[in-house]
């Protein structure tokens, strides 16, 4: 079965919008690194639909694939630096709500 690529890119749009709102409408720094995986990974989506439109029969373009992979890399790192992050302030502040860092000062 072949997805039509106008409806993989409304799906990637979707997530990214999606992914949008709940970094600007939550304060819990779970929920916003969960978020910006999500926008990562439309991202993601919206890079092999684009390599899959440029492809033709006989010639397979996976350049959108090599960024892909590159885009995976950054979120993993982004991933463990940003839990190491909210283990510290979970640690300091015995929260994880976003309102209680703004308080933090040399």
């Amino acid at each position: 079965m072949n997805v039509p690529n106008e409806h993989l890119l409304i799906l990637a749009a979707l997530l990214f919008g999606i992914g949008v709102a709940g970094f600007l409408i939550r304060r819990n720094a779970i929920i916003v690194l969960a978020s910006i995986e999500l926008m990562l990974n439309a991202a993601n989506l919206t890079l092999i639909t684009g390599s899959r439109m440029h492809s033709t029969a006989g010639n397979l373009n996976l350049d959108g694939a090599v960024f892909s992979i590159f885009v995976i890399l950054v979120a993993a790192a982004e991933a463990a630096v940003g839990l190491a992050l909210i283990i510290a302030l979970y640690r300091l502040k015995q929260t994880v709500d976003l309102d209680s860092v703004s308080d933090l000062s040399g």
